[in-house]
Order: C-alpha cells, then sequence, then structure tokens
C-alpha cells in the first residue's frame, strides 16, 4: 500500500460509543498507508493522554498528534513527561498539539481563558525541559514555579503542533510551532490566506516557511457512506462548531453574521442541550440543514470517491501542505485513499 505522509485522519471523530474503537483504526490507518493519526479531546472517554498511548502502542509508523489538548488542564510537568514518553514510545512520532480551547466551556468549568502568550510561553518551556534543562524561577504568562525539571539527560527534539484559528494564533503557529491544524469549513479563500499568515510569519521570525507543516482539516463524506451519516459529519458537526466558536467562524470565513444570528434564534438550536452532532436525531438535523447555507457547507470533500480525492488534491494546491480527512474512519476513507492513489 502507497505511503501518504501528507494525509492524515482523526481518530475517534465526532462522539464515538467506546474509546477502544480507536485500536481497529489506527491499526487500519497504518495498513492504508495514512500519514497521521490526530487525537481530539474531549471531557467524556476521549481523554488525549490516554489516547496517544494507546495508539503508540498499536502502531509501528503512523504520526500521532493531539489535535488538540489544552496546556492548561495539566501541571507542565505533567504534560512535559507526557511528551517525553509518547516521544520515546514511539521512537519519535509523537506531536504534543495544544490549542486555545472552548472559552464558555472553560468558563463554565473555571478552567483559565487561554491566552496567545500563554501558548508561546508554554511552548519554549517544553523545548527547554526537553533538552534536560533545569528550570528555576520560571515568572511568565502562564504562572510561576520555583523548579521545573525532567531529567538532564534529555535532549529530545519533539515537534509541536498548534490548532490555530484567528491571526494572532496563526502568526504563532508560524513563529514557534511546528505543524499549524487549521479548523474544518475553511473556505478556499481561508486556507490560502491562513497558509500564508503562517509562512509568513516564520519567516519573520528567521525560520524556514518550508519547515513549519500547515494541515488542511477538510471533511471527507463520500456518498459510499449513508445519507443519515452523511448528514452528521456535514450539518452536525459545522452546526456544533456554530453553537460553540460560531462569531468566529464567521469572522474568520467572512460569511454573513446575519445567518448566525439567525441559527442561534431558531427555536430548536436556542433550546438544544449538548453537542448537536452528538445529540441530535437525524430529523432534528434535517430542520437544522435548513438554517445553514449550501456555501458554509462547500468547503469540504462530497460526492464520489473520485470527486472527494480530486478535491483533497485541491486543498494541496491552494497552499496546505497536507491534509487531514476529517470526519471519517479510515474504513470509510479507503473508497477515497483508492482514488487519490490512482494517476
Amino acid at each position: 500500500m502507497a505511503q501518504h505522509p501528507e494525509l492524515g485522519f482523526y481518530t475517534l471523530a465526532g462522539a464515538p460509543d467506546s474509546p477502544r474503537d480507536l485500536i481497529a483504526e489506527v491499526r487500519d490507518a497504518e495498513t492504508l498507508g495514512l500519514g497521521a493519526a490526530f487525537i481530539s479531546e474531549r471531557y467524556n472517554i476521549k481523554e488525549a493522554a490516554t489516547l496517544s498511548g494507546a495508539a503508540g502502542a498499536v502502531s509501528e509508523n503512523i504520526r500521532i498528534i493531539t489535535g488538540a489538548t489544552n496546556h492548561n488542564t495539566r501541571h507542565p510537568i505533567v504534560t512535559a513527561s507526557y511528551a517525553t514518553t509518547m516521544h520515546y514510545l514511539t521512537g519519535g512520532r509523537f506531536t504534543l498539539g495544544i490549542g486555545r480551547g472552548i472559552a464558555p466551556l472553560q468558563d463554565a468549568y473555571g478552567i483559565g481563558r487561554i491566552t496567545t502568550a500563554q501558548m508561546e510561553d508554554f511552548a519554549l518551556l517544553m523545548r527547554r525541559l526537553w533538552h534536560g534543562e533545569t528550570v528555576i524561577g520560571h515568572d511568565g504568562p502562564n504562572g510561576s514555579w520555583p523548579v521545573l525539571r525532567l531529567d538532564p539527560d534529555f535532549d529530545a527534539d519533539i515537534p509541536l503542533g498548534l490548532v490555530a484559528f484567528g491571526p494572532r494564533s496563526l502568526e504563532l503557529g508560524g513563529r514557534v510551532f511546528d505543524d499549524v491544524i487549521l479548523h474544518t469549513f475553511f473556505t478556499d479563500e481561508t486556507l490560502a490566506r491562513s497558509v500564508e499568515t503562517v509562512k509568513n510569519a516564520a519567516e519573520r521570525a528567521g525560520r524556514d516557511p518550508a519547515s513549519v507543516r500547515v494541515w488542511s482539516c477538510f471533511a471527507t463524506i463520500g456518498d459510499h457512506i449513508d445519507e443519515p451519516l452523511r448528514v452528521k459529519k456535514s450539518v452536525g458537526r459545522l452546526a456544533t462548531y456554530l453553537q460553540a466558536y460560531g462569531d468566529l467562524m464567521v469572522e474568520t470565513n467572512r460569511w454573513d453574521p446575519a445567518t448566525l444570528a439567525a441559527f442561534r434564534a431558531d427555536p430548536m438550536v436556542a433550546g438544544f442541550r449538548g453537542a448537536i452532532d452528538d445529540k441530535a436525531t437525524t430529523a432534528e438535523l434535517e430542520h437544522i440543514a435548513t438554517l445553514i447555507p449550501d456555501e458554509w457547507l462547500a468547503p469540504s470533500a462530497t460526492g464520489t470517491a473520485d470527486q472527494c480525492a480530486a478535491a483533497v488534491r485541491d486543498q494541496l494546491a491552494l497552499g496546505a501542505d497536507a491534509v487531514i480527512l476529517h470526519g471519517a474512519t479510515p474504513t470509510q476513507l479507503a473508497p477515497i485513499l483508492d482514488a487519490y492513489t490512482r494517476p
């Protein structure tokens, strides 16, 4: 099977029945030649450190990337040792990816909102610890600690990833991080603009822009998947994003904010409890589909396997270094990968 380091997938996409599904997915992905398995985190059965270890234990070649965890939900020494453990467990296949998180959820749980300065401070601190440094009296945006230390014999180059949305995060990704993971349902114009922002920031920081890998996160929903599941993976997923951070999505994609306001004002949406992609019925999703313009759902790979493969290639042509085939299991992606591989 051909290897595709430029392609990845999210394991346990959406709302899985069991975290154990990851085992078969990672093995299948490796067999199919996918280059990276991304791990997202939700506070239920998707705790990132546990899933990372499981993915590392059942694979030999595929990269394992958190996309993402939050840096402020664990003590920095705990996160740093999580990353070094994964690095040595996998023979260097692990990337620690962080993100800004969902502000309303952080507020509800009493977790501090994450700033750009904190993420930069965290990344620089991790690199010092991974290279065996004992950090004395750290006092920065993340907090103050008398001593931080892992092992003075460490000299590990562990890649860092950043899930980036707005311009400040994109610039930070280019300035400091190794992998920058964009968001799903970015328009072509937004994708190209985001890649340019990352690469320009890398160049200004004195880095080789080619050394920063920008991932398009591209909803991939072939028509070989049953219709109710396709609606869940498209309408349900976008609706959930609009629930969580719709203003940012609309601003980033330069969409009409009045459409978002109408979506939020709909009685079903306004009264919905939980994530739409997790809890909504097919009938509810069909109603919600009437609230979302087709052009908002258009930035995705849909149709036949050949059409999906062509859409993935277009993401690379627009400037992305790599593409996450988002929202589908490796088994569901197999026909698309076959089409992608054909000349």
